[in-house]
């Protein structure tokens, strides 16, 4: 399996960036996205950012991480891991609703 890290911009330098997660420094290939400012967050994969992210995607990326690792350690619980999906109904992306939409609707 291969998965993609948020990390945080701290230093950039033309098209590498110096970022860091986790107390984890890595310097970053910006080549596939291009120019960034300290602070962006970067979706990384083997050492090349494959997407500029916001902080509120980046964070949700590093809380599903978060229970993956509790959950492959013994640790996972739903009302910690999972507190985005607890006490609310569950939801279809919108293109699956507008079809479920059209398929109840009385010919």
């Amino acid at each position: 399996m291969c998965l993609g890290i948020p990390m945080q911009v701290e230093r950039c330098h033309q098209l590498v960036a110096d970022c860091q997660h986790a107390g984890q420094w890595q310097t970053v290939d910006l080549s596939l996205v291009g120019a960034v400012q300290p602070g962006d967050w970067l979706l990384v994969f083997m050492g090349a950012a494959r997407e500029v992210l916001s902080a509120e995607r980046a964070a949700d990326i590093l809380d599903a991480l978060a229970a993956l690792d509790a959950a492959m350690n013994g640790r996972f619980d739903p009302a910690i891991h999972l507190a985005d999906l607890n006490q609310r109904e569950p939801q279809l992306p919108p293109h699956l609703q507008a079809q479920f939409d059209a398929q109840r609707k009385p010919s």
